[in-house]
């Protein structure tokens, strides 16, 4: 029998707001790339359309958000409308705090803005959320992020591990799949000092 662990509240919107931000970078990255072209300096072997080297992008908006994005390297594939990004690295600073989302790669497809991260995924916040697995996906027309790869949440002295999970950014609730271990450890009391 499967078991489920209903988390309510967490901050998986967050999730939701890395996916949005690489979406639109992409988007941007991609009209960059049509741009005249410049003499490649190193010939690549990958069949992409495109390539960009050292992508490096920030922004501001209204609400008072800053967010980066870095990747080694991107690489455009028309016919097959995606857009492959490698050691992917997007820094988001909001008014109450900030998040780093990291992957060794990086996919969107363009026709319906779905992202999948690979790689050595992990989601850090300021306010204690840190969450791993090897892959992610988000689904815009749903709103979804979920992946059927192991995933550990920590938080809090909270450690939450099981076979998958989903959260669905409307209903701020996150499921974790499969057979689900939480270990909880008590707090030592108030910090003495950094760790190091």
């Amino acid at each position: 029998m499967v078991s489920k662990l209903h988390m309510r509240k967490l901050p998986f919107t967050i999730l939701a707001g890395v996916v949005l931000f690489v979406a639109v970078v992409v988007g941007l990255l991609l009209v960059k790339a049509r741009a005249p072209r410049q003499h490649l300096v190193e010939p690549t072997q990958s069949k992409a359309d495109y390539r960009i080297k050292e992508v490096h992008l920030q922004e501001e908006t209204r609400e008072g958000e800053r967010w980066q994005l870095d990747a080694e390297y991107g690489e455009i594939f028309e016919e097959q409308g995606k857009t492959v990004m490698k050691k992917v690295v997007v820094r988001v600073e909001e008014p109450e705090r900030t998040w780093t989302v990291r992957g060794d790669e990086g996919d969107l497809f363009q026709a319906s803005k779905d992202v999948q991260l690979r790689g050595n995924v992990v989601l850090e916040t300021s306010d204690g959320l840190r969450l791993e697995t090897s892959r992610l996906n988000w689904t815009a027309a749903e709103k979804r992020a979920w992946t059927d790869q192991p995933v550990t949440i920590h938080r809090s002295g909270v450690v939450v591990q099981g076979q998958g999970f989903e959260s669905r950014v409307a209903e701020e609730a996150t499921t974790i799949k499969g057979r689900v271990r939480a270990v909880v450890t008590r707090a030592s009391g108030p910090a003495r000092g950094k760790n190091p």
